[in-house]
């Protein structure tokens, strides 16, 4: 009966680029980049979650920025050296970097909510569907001053323009990447709705 999977000689790098994307996309650098700078566990800190917004928690401007930059760059990267070998290859490593940046298998798989990741995604597979959820998120931010529902306009708002300016596999990796968002925001979407969720700029702590 063969396998179905296929034939392990033809689907073995198909799923090398998935892992692969998944282990780059696992590093924590929110975590690693605090702990760097004596500020301790970003975990015990506000959220709990790892990605920059909760890094600028800890009152470091340069930091936060740097954790936004490490996180893009790591699905930017994923993306990169996997298109190397084909355009199916990159569109793997991407979503697998997503998965790996959401649920790390170094932290019992809480890691952070992905936005920053699937922007780094999009600007090295479709930078044209990056730079307009880009510029979504900075609108949506400056109108409400809600950090998680900019993401989340944001990723939703990405396969669309994906539909409009890339090709059918990237359409599907951005709304792919477009799901875990959104879903990573349960908590987010649950104060936005009580009118509980603290707006940039403020000193409330995110739960």
């Amino acid at each position: 009966m063969p396998s179905p999977l296929g034939d392990l000689s033809y689907t073995w790098p198909f799923i090398a680029a998935a892992v692969g994307g998944y282990f780059l996309g696992s590093v924590p650098f929110g975590l690693i980049l605090t702990r760097i700078a004596g500020l301790g566990d970003i975990r015990d800190i506000g959220s709990g979650n790892i990605g920059a917004a909760n890094v600028l928690r800890t009152g470091n401007k340069w930091l936060a920025a740097l954790t936004l930059l490490f996180d893009a760059g790591k699905g930017a990267g994923a993306v990169l050296i996997a298109g190397g070998f084909g355009p199916d290859m990159a569109v793997l490593a991407g979503a697998g970097a997503v998965v790996g940046h959401l649920f790390p298998v170094w932290l019992r798989f809480r890691g952070g909510k992905g936005a920053a990741t699937a922007l780094g995604v999009l600007a090295a597979i479709a930078w044209k569907v990056a730079l307009l959820a880009g510029l979504t998120w900075l609108a949506i931010a400056l109108i409400f001053r809600y950090a998680s529902l900019a993401s989340m306009v944001s990723a939703a708002a990405a396969p669309f323009t994906a539909a409009w300016l890339a090709d059918p596999q990237r359409t599907e990796l951005a709304g792919f990447m477009a799901i875990l968002v959104i879903l990573r925001h349960h908590a987010n979407i649950r104060r936005l709705i009580k009118r509980e969720e603290p707006k940039i700029g403020r000193s409330t702590v995110e739960k």
